[in-house]
């Protein structure tokens, strides 16, 4: 059994970053110079040894952007169906592992220190891993293995929330306020 993987979720729209769909807010510059996507990816390659990233079949930029991050890359050709599709299809090609941290590619603000948090939680057996900065939850989120046939029936535009919401969780206070921070219009960079 594999150790625990990152699932870097990539194949969304944006929609709410470009309503007409011209700008890929993955492959924005943050201030810095650092892309968003890149820049989620490297935080958690620093914390995992395994990150399968998640693009839409038609996204060939985030997909070379990830792959030259060190990523394994695969194409979700039905993404647009809803988050829960890319985390199925990214789960499938890890279903070995012991458990997973589930990442979203907008939030390239998250620690490296959270992910090997998360994945030691996980390790030590929390079914659910569950970052807390100030008292808020936050992303990305780790699951154990005894979790992987709700997450691989999940369906539609929620992801797991259901599973966390239902569930018992271990939170892990951390000192990151990059867990509530992602990227959803200009501003956010």
């Amino acid at each position: 059994m594999a150790g625990i993987v990152g699932i870097l979720l990539a194949a969304g729209r944006g929609r709410r970053f470009d309503p007409q769909g011209q700008r890929n807010k993955l492959l924005q510059p943050l201030p810095g110079g650092d892309v968003v996507a890149a820049a989620s990816a490297r935080h958690l390659l620093a914390a995992l040894p395994r990150v399968i990233a998640v693009v839409r079949a038609d996204d060939d930029a985030t997909a070379a952007l990830l792959a030259a991050a060190g990523c394994e890359v695969t194409r979700c050709l039905d993404a647009d169906s809803g988050m829960a599709a890319s985390l199925v299809h990214g789960l499938r090609r890890a279903e070995s592992a012991a458990g997973w941290v589930v990442a979203l590619a907008d939030m390239p603000h998250v620690r490296p220190a959270t992910i090997a948090a998360l994945r030691q939680a996980v390790l030590e057996g929390a079914p659910i891993a569950v970052p807390v900065h100030q008292d808020k939850r936050g992303n990305p989120v780790a699951f154990g293995r005894r979790h992987l046939p709700e997450l691989l029936a999940l369906s539609g535009d929620r992801g797991a929330r259901g599973i966390v919401s239902n569930n018992p969780v271990n939170e892990v206070c951390v000192d990151d306020p990059g867990i509530l921070l992602d990227i959803d219009t200009p501003t956010d960079l």
